[in-house]
């Protein structure tokens, strides 16, 4: 059996990935904080986990995969203060465009996804822990923790103390015993949203909402934890102080998985170079696939550039392979994934390396051989590529006749108030090139992704 290791942050080795518990695999990947449309950048962590976690559930019978919605944050607050909205209708778009966009992206859902406003009590449990242990204080209504407590804090990052303050670009404010200190909870004015805890009105810092969720759903406890690698401080350094610290004796995430940022057209992404790119603009021009296939051609652990010229030729390539596979008319996917692929994938994510191989089956199909499409078929949907027949593809991706078949089912799933299997179908219609979007009274109009 071919073994997988992933290159782990936390030691900063590549490493044979041995689970907790080999019944149950158990993922966590933090995710969007919804205020606002996704971005490309966004968009590259989750397709990322999303192969890791197909990976997974080849090697192990049961993944449990979580990805959270931070519902609570000060720029959300600050749009419903600009807009005169309660937070829930603030978020409530980015959720449902969130989604959207992913299933566009063909990422499969994950198992659980948990918001932070329905976690509350996890998180002034939490807290109260780490008051109880000495870890963090009251001032001046807030919650702080205390980074002195922390023999360990810096250690994942690898951070001096002065660039730990310098990084975390914190508020150095009188009533801290120390510059680094962090927020777990501040007071809420009257004007903004709060929840009653013992500490006052108020409301949780960033970092003690993932601990909070993880902690429910996983266990102090877990396999691995995946993110960006702009997360690494403060975000995923505070994380594990303070789990770890509330919980002792207990290590947090086992493996941490984080891809690098990308670049738009050889810069760093940015609103003032004018090179921002919202994923569902993105996808406005070109098909979700093809966005997909050139989130996977540099390895996740390298810097990408995405411009419009690589995504040109990510649509070539995948004009090939569907040319390839259009040569054998009820084609079969071969039952085993060819071992070059899933070898490949099995090392530390190599998607450089199994796209070559998709190449080179390509190539052999070709040239008539049957067996090389039916491998090349099977290793493009482990990787979550050829969601369309090649006849759907080349006329653009739509197979109408199914599309309508599952706004139906939708329709009644609705009437039924099933609104768990109306999100589902609203994700199976995505993945056909399609955003069905709600309108008041059961109405709905249909868009191309």
């Amino acid at each position: 059996m071919t073994q997988l290791t992933l290159y782990n942050t936390r030691t900063r080795t590549k490493e044979v990935f041995t689970p907790i518990d080999p019944a149950n695999v158990r993922a966590y990947l933090c995710g969007p904080t919804v205020y606002d449309r996704a971005h490309i950048g966004n968009a590259r962590n989750v397709v990322i986990f999303d192969i890791l976690i197909r990976l997974l559930r080849r090697l192990y019978p049961k993944v449990t995969y979580v990805r959270n919605i931070t519902d609570i944050d000060d720029k959300i607050n600050a749009r419903a203060k600009e807009r005169g909205l309660p937070i829930e209708q603030v978020t409530e778009g980015p959720i449902r465009w969130y989604h959207e966009d992913m299933g566009a992206l063909y990422t499969l859902p994950p198992d659980i996804e948990p918001r932070a406003t329905e976690h509350l009590p996890e998180i002034i449990d939490i807290i109260e822990r780490l008051i109880a242990n000495g870890h963090a204080y009251v001032a001046d209504g807030h919650v702080l923790f205390s980074v002195a407590s922390d023999p360990d804090y810096g250690k994942f990052s690898g951070r001096t103390p002065d660039e730990l303050i310098a990084g975390a670009r914190v508020d150095v404010a009188p009533y801290k015993r120390d510059a680094g200190d962090f927020v777990l909870w501040k007071p809420s004015t009257p004007d903004l949203p709060g929840w009653d805890s013992p500490w006052g009105r108020g409301r949780p810092g960033w970092h003690i909402e993932c601990s909070a969720m993880s902690w429910k759903l996983l266990g102090p406890d877990f396999d691995i934890h995946g993110g960006g690698d702009d997360l690494i401080f403060p975000h995923h350094e505070n994380e594990i102080a303070q789990s770890c610290c509330a919980f002792p004796g207990s290590h947090f995430a086992k493996v941490w998985v984080h891809n690098r940022m990308l670049l738009v057209n050889g810069e760093k992404m940015s609103k003032s170079l004018g090179n921002f790119k919202v994923l569902h603009d993105v996808l406005e021009t070109a098909p979700g696939e093809a966005v997909r296939l050139l989130l996977m051609r540099s390895h996740y652990r390298s810097t990408l550039d995405f411009s419009d010229a690589g995504l040109i030729e990510a649509k070539a390539e995948l004009d090939r392979f569907y040319r390839a596979l259009a040569l054998f008319p009820d084609l079969e996917p071969s039952k085993e994934i060819h071992e070059s692929v899933f070898d490949a994938i099995c090392d530390d994510l190599n998607t450089p390396s199994a796209i070559s191989v998709l190449h080179m089956l390509a190539t052999s199909a070709l040239h008539g051989v049957r067996q090389s499409a039916a491998e090349l078929l099977s290793a493009g949907r482990f990787l979550g590529l050829f969601n369309a027949t090649p006849e759907e593809w080349f006329r653009g991706g739509i197979d109408q006749s199914a599309i309508d078949d599952l706004i139906m089912q939708r329709v009644e799933a609705r009437k039924r108030k099933d609104f768990a299997e109306s999100d589902r179908l609203r994700d199976e219609i995505a993945k056909h090139g399609v955003i069905i979007e709600d309108g008041p009274g059961g109405t709905y109009k249909l868009r191309k992704a």
